[in-house]
């Protein structure tokens, strides 16, 4: 089901343009606009999909009448889960199978528009930068940032040290140069051990 005009993407630019755009929808649907769309899914009804659209509008309606329909079709039925679980679970579980249908409906246009290899993979890329919708509703995209800064200090600060180390050795007022090469053994092979225990943690 589509709401307004037809739009068929036909180079990988268009088609993430496209899932971008259906993108923003669904994640309005699933934060800002989240009260709204709980209200919309009511059990009682039948079965209902939550579509993004490339205008960044999103909408909960019956699925596509047509078969096979014009794009693949989002989860059916996500209404009747919603009174069944906490409603930050039942979010989610929409949100994965919204980050699916994205997938399916970029490649559908992939397939349909004949990308070769290296557009395919070149459009994965582009949407594999971006944060999955699940990751944005959980909140597990910013962890992932604070995570990824954290590990940028660290790594800047064992940096500095590993510089004064060697800097504290050559100001030192009685080098012994028959030591270097134990010095630069024991210092380096302290770090590669290092690397080793937090890469495995």
């Amino acid at each position: 089901m589509e709401g307004g005009a037809q739009y068929n993407p036909r180079t990988v630019e268009e088609v993430f343009g496209d899932l971008k755009g259906r993108r923003a929808g669904l994640i309005k649907a699933l934060t800002t606009d989240v009260e709204e769309f709980y209200q919309q899914c009511d059990p009682e009804k039948e079965n209902l999909c939550l579509y993004g659209f490339p205008s960044e509008q999103w909408e909960v309606n019956l699925p596509a009448e047509e078969v096979p329909p014009e794009l693949p079709e989002p989860a059916l039925g996500i209404n009747f889960a919603r009174d069944g679980m906490q409603q930050k679970d039942w979010l989610a579980l929409v949100a994965v199978h919204s980050d699916a249908w994205l997938l399916s409906v970029a490649f559908y246009f992939g397939a349909r528009f004949g990308f070769d290899k290296a557009d395919r993979k070149r459009l994965f890329n582009m949407i594999n930068d971006l944060p999955t919708i699940y990751e944005i509703v959980t909140g597990a995209a910013k962890k992932q940032v604070k995570d990824r800064s954290s590990v940028s200090n660290h790594s800047s600060n064992k940096s500095k040290l590993n510089t004064k180390v060697v800097r504290d050795y050559y100001h030192s007022e009685t080098p012994d140069p028959n030591k270097n090469c134990r010095f630069f053994y024991n210092h380096f092979f302290a770090v590669f051990v290092t690397k080793i225990a937090s890469g495995s943690s």
